[in-house]
């Protein structure tokens, strides 16, 4: 395989302005939403140069949050506690703080978003 195994994924929303809100303001970027009719994406920030998968917010019937279930998303970040600290006040819940998996690894943390989804950060420092 030429490329990395993650190409692409979509987090489940139910209401696509809510969790624009809170992912702008958590991760401080601009999530650029699309109308496809049934469908509404939220596309998160995404630079060809640089390594990793991007994707979107997705609000459609065939998709629905988990706190749970199913796959586990990691952002990459300089430093998890940056994004945890906004957490909260963007409407969200910390479940797991700052959290070392080893020296050679960094850390982790993980969230519940504004639509319910379990997301977790990792970072080296």
């Amino acid at each position: 395989m030429n490329n990395n195994m993650v190409g692409w994924f979509e987090i489940p929303v139910t209401n696509m302005d809510r969790a624009i809100d809170f992912y702008n303001t958590v991760f401080k970027i601009n999530v650029q939403a699309q109308d496809f009719g049934e469908t509404l994406m939220g596309w998160f920030p995404f630079d060809e140069g640089k390594p990793g998968a991007s994707g979107s917010l997705i609000q459609n019937q065939a998709y629905e949050p988990s706190d749970k279930k199913g796959t586990l998303v990691y952002f990459n970040s300089e430093d998890v506690n940056n994004e945890l600290n906004r957490v909260e006040d963007a409407g969200g819940k910390v479940i797991q703080t700052k959290t070392q998996i080893s020296p050679d690894i960094g850390y982790m943390a993980i969230f519940i978003d504004s639509e319910g989804n379990r997301i977790a950060l990792h970072s080296r420092a």
